[in-house]
């Protein structure tokens, strides 16, 4: 098994904050591309830009966590531009990094079965 960590997160974007929220993933996509454990980080809007998803894949719990304190001194700008309403984790985070994903209200997923290519 995988000791990748990936995640999807569903925001709501706050009224009025959109150009907020722009420029806050504007910061967090550039923060992170060079992180080298940070596999995929893809932020997509809806049609009428009230909601994002945000995937994100770690090559493991080291690298998540790695991210997510890189994440902290953006963190009070993401949520006054927006509301996380659906945080689904995938993969076998340690105790640590699902310590880290706590305050988000993170659903932690089982694998089924399948494969990635």
């Amino acid at each position: 098994m995988s000791e990748q960590i990936s995640w999807l997160l569903e925001v709501s974007i706050r009224p009025g904050k959109l150009d907020d929220f722009r420029a806050v993933a504007r910061d967090l996509i550039a923060n992170t591309q060079p992180e080298a454990g940070t596999l995929d980080y893809e932020w997509n809007l809806s049609p009428d830009h009230t909601t994002c998803h945000i995937f994100e894949r770690y090559q493991d719990s080291a690298a998540m966590l790695k991210h997510v304190e890189g994440f902290g001194k953006f963190a009070a700008r993401f949520l006054a531009s927006c509301q996380p309403t659906r945080f689904s984790v995938y993969g076998q985070p340690n105790a640590e990094a699902k310590a880290a994903l706590a305050d988000l209200g993170p659903v932690f997923f089982t694998e089924l079965g399948g494969f990635s290519r």
